[in-house]
């Protein structure tokens, strides 16, 4: 990934359960973390803690030298103790696509981490006014979900409350990434009809949230186009930290433009070796007369 070149009120849905649990995992020790995820016995701890006093190496190293953990248990352990979210291995194949979260040490996830730090000087600076930021590309199959996803999962991991919005009413995928339901979302929302608890927190990620797309709608335009969708992003930004908006692509219609001139910044994905300069330079120009702040192009290599 290449560097810059009329609403209700609403109740996140979530189970307190989850978090208590999370927290006491924090506050257990990197040897502890091992063992509760391995489910080692008193012999199997004593051996490990026998071997780290014989060689001077840390209870992780101990067990995964005597094969009673993996490197993926200690990175796991690691993640918990600094407060990092990180998916359990078994749950890594349900949502590959979501590598800040599966492989949050990996380059993949390195890059992510760079770009967040790029937008946040760009975007979050003091003296800036809050926007949301609208992702959008020139095409389908440039990565735009994919880079929503992971950039919101990254937002999260430094802990601002972060919301992924899924506005690409052509086409949602956010539900299925996240593995939520979707019987109601945006649509419903913007159309009158939006329950209490459409936004849904993500499991194993306590500051991260997402609000689905619901029933994709036969006029997504003109929802888009309504007062109640401003109205909307303005009590989003009241409630939450970082608001990451997913869009349709430019070249369904004029949805991301009007998404990102309401949410009030944008940021351009294309992707390398795919995307066609014409197209990127007129999705660029859009923004000449536009009211959103363009914070950049992110080129996807991925």
């Amino acid at each position: 990934m290449a560097n810059f070149n009329d609403s209700s009120s609403f109740t996140a849905s979530s189970s307190s359960a989850p978090a208590a649990a999370a927290t006491e995992l924090q506050d257990l020790s990197i040897g502890a973390l091992i063992s509760q995820t391995r489910n080692l016995s008193a012999e199997q701890v004593e051996k490990i803690l026998a071997h780290q006093r014989e060689h001077g190496t840390r209870f992780g190293e101990a067990a995964v030298s005597l094969g009673y953990a993996s490197t993926d248990d200690v990175l796991f352990a690691l993640a918990q103790q600094f407060h990092y979210p990180y998916a359990p291995e078994e749950q890594r194949n349900v949502s590959p696509e979501l590598v800040t979260l599966n492989s949050p040490f990996s380059a993949q996830a390195e890059a992510f981490r760079a770009t967040r730090s790029q937008l946040i000087m760009r975007l979050y600076g003091e003296g800036e006014p809050k926007r949301a930021l609208a992702v959008i590309s020139p095409e389908q199959g440039d990565g735009k979900t994919f880079f929503c996803a992971n950039l919101a999962v990254t937002l999260a991991q430094l802990g601002g409350k972060t919301l992924l919005v899924d506005a690409d009413m052509r086409g949602p995928r956010q539900h299925e990434l996240f593995k939520l339901e979707n019987r109601e979302g945006l649509s419903a929302v913007l159309s009158g009809r939006g329950g209490s608890q459409v936004i849904q927190q993500i499991a194993g990620v306590p500051s991260l949230f997402v609000l689905p797309v619901g029933i994709t709608p036969p006029n997504p335009i003109e929802l888009v186009e309504r007062p109640a969708f401003g109205l909307l992003m303005r009590e989003l930004l009241s409630k939450f930290d970082h608001v990451i908006v997913d869009t349709p692509a430019a070249s369904y219609g004029s949805d991301s433009a009007v998404i990102a001139a309401k949410c009030g910044a944008a940021l351009v994905i294309a992707r390398k070796n795919q995307s066609k300069i014409a197209a990127l330079q007129n999705l660029v120009a859009t923004f000449d007369q536009s009211p959103a702040k363009l914070a950049g192009v992110i080129v996807n290599e991925f």
